[in-house]
């Protein structure tokens, strides 16, 4: 697994800040907005808050010193993270931080100046976020944590653990790219398995269990949980579900899988929070950057 990483000019242009400019943002306390579509006691949002603010630390930035963070949590609801986003670009932060691409959108719509750095996205360039990789343009920078392609791969773990799975229902956020992408993806991948491939829309959560229930009442069934906000919030739901109507079941991150689940494959979600605290340090201090090189690592995680 890869994460491919890029960074832009703020607003497309160097900005060369004389020396009294530079003394005067440095006197001053810098505010971060946070936005996230999970709950705020959510122990994988904890964990990725914690690396952040450890990493900000490190780079010499003190919370309730020389920066202050102000966090919006939206706990899977869309129109929460909607109303978070607009009440974040009301404070003129000097920058924010969004978590996916539930996050991300609402922000780009309220905003083309305030620099944003996004985690946990698989294709901004066909979401529409950044212009180009090499040239990404705007005022949004960051991390790609995962590729489409990896709900393929969740497909062939799936077919190795429970050989005489069929017919497989895959649980997404219908209401993004990224939901769309891994679907897209994992239809190729079901072609050539020969899985008959059911989607379940994940932010529907008043409809989950009714429609895992009539998918599981065939046999031979298996279900595959795409990474996306929704299904991370609601992952303790999802996963009940399919122990009670026995489903060998995939899952994107480790979580998953210490709430209960059966297995897991899938990107580290901690450690871009930790590369994104150095993003957040140089943009405070000034710099501005066309482009960043890319940086391939393996960050894949059982």
């Amino acid at each position: 697994m890869q994460r491919r990483e890029f960074i832009t000019f703020i607003g497309g242009t160097v900005i060369a800040w004389p020396l009294a400019a530079r003394a005067q943002q440095a006197d001053r306390v810098r505010i971060i907005g946070v936005t996230t579509s999970l709950s705020e006691d959510d122990p994988e949002e904890k964990a990725r808050s914690a690396a952040f603010r450890q990493s900000l630390q490190k780079l010499g930035w003190s919370v309730g010193g020389n920066v202050r963070i102000e966090y919006r949590f939206g706990a899977g609801n869309a129109e929460r993270i909607r109303k978070n986003a607009a009440e974040l670009v009301a404070l003129a932060p000097d920058l924010i931080l969004a978590t996916g691409t539930p996050s991300l959108e609402p922000l780009l719509r309220e905003t083309r100046t305030v620099p944003i750095v996004f985690v946990q996205l698989a294709d901004p360039v066909g979401a529409g976020f950044v212009e180009s990789l090499s040239r990404p343009g705007g005022n949004a920078t960051g991390f790609t944590s995962f590729d489409y392609d990896i709900a393929g791969k969740w497909l062939e773990l799936l077919k190795e653990i429970a050989p005489n799975v069929a017919r497989v229902a895959l649980l997404r956020d219908a209401r993004t790219s990224a939901g769309i992408g891994q679907w897209g993806a994992s239809q190729a991948v079901a072609s050539e398995l020969k899985l008959d491939l059911r989607p379940v829309n994940v932010s529907d959560v008043a409809d989950m269990d009714h429609r895992i229930g009539e998918f599981a009442r065939d046999a031979n069934g298996g279900m595959i949980v795409t990474e996306s906000g929704p299904a991370i919030v609601h992952r303790d739901l999802i996963i009940t579900l399919a122990a009670r109507y026995r489903l060998p079941a995939v899952y994107p991150l480790r979580g998953f899988v210490i709430s209960g689940g059966l297995i897991s494959y899938g990107s580290n979600s901690v450690d871009p929070y930790r590369d994104a605290a150095g993003y957040v340090d140089r943009i405070l201090k000034g710099e501005s950057l066309l482009t960043c090189p890319f940086k391939r690592r393996p960050n894949t995680s059982w």
